[in-house]
């Protein structure tokens, strides 16, 4: 499958945002946008050239965040988009909870894991189940009642106890419940959009896809 395997640092700082993508080292002293908040390259300090942002430009800019954000590719991201058109509702909103449903997303979310990346690669080398059933496919998308479990010889990772030693409080109770000392999690209810938690412009989103 084909996946991102350039510098992960510079989309945060091309994005001109954190997008957590390195879990606890974002927000550690080493976090490389602290250092060098502006956009890679040569003009990217700002000395000299300046572009004004286009209409188009806005637009891009705000997908390309939340795309990179969930760590998907063009071609799947767009096919979310088009999952999202189809459904009844707000586009916009349809798109993002797709997005949140993801089962590494919602790995994440619970804590088992630093970041999605992180968690993309547990469920790829099958540590997780959803409804007692193994689950190796990180794009799979969760339902309201499903139940997500670490498998119990999985449990003493070091990466998934370091996970659950330093999470903190994502915001996400309302619609996940989850019991760190069973290693598992339920899904309550599907994410309304006050609680996706991602500062993003939607609409803008849409906007990109309708031209």
């Amino acid at each position: 499958m084909a996946r991102y395997t350039g510098s992960i640092c510079k989309l945060c700082r091309r994005e001109q945002t954190k997008l957590f993508l390195k879990g606890a080292r974002c927000n550690s002293d080493k976090c490389s946008f602290d250092k060098r908040p502006y956009i890679p390259g040569e003009h990217g300090s700002g000395k000299g050239f300046r572009k004004r942002m286009s209409d188009y430009g806005l637009h891009l800019r705000e997908k390309q965040k939340v795309r990179r954000t969930y760590g998907v590719l063009e071609r799947q991201f767009r096919k979310y988009f088009k999952m999202a058109a189809k459904q009844s509702g707000i586009t916009g909103e349809n798109l993002l909870q797709l997005l949140e449903r993801r089962l590494d997303n919602v790995v994440y979310r619970m804590g088992f894991a630093p970041s999605r990346s992180a968690a993309r690669q547990i469920i790829s080398h099958k540590h997780i189940s959803v409804n007692g059933r193994k689950v190796n496919i990180p794009s799979f998308l969760v339902r309201a009642g499903d139940v997500v479990e670490i498998k119990e010889s999985s449990r003493t990772m070091p990466l998934i106890q370091e996970a659950m030693e330093s999470a903190v409080d994502l915001g996400t109770d309302s619609w996940l419940k989850v019991d760190k000392d069973a290693f598992k999690g339920e899904i309550l209810s599907l994410p309304s959009r006050d609680q996706v938690m991602i500062d993003t412009d939607e609409r803008l989103i849409v906007e990109y896809y309708s031209k």
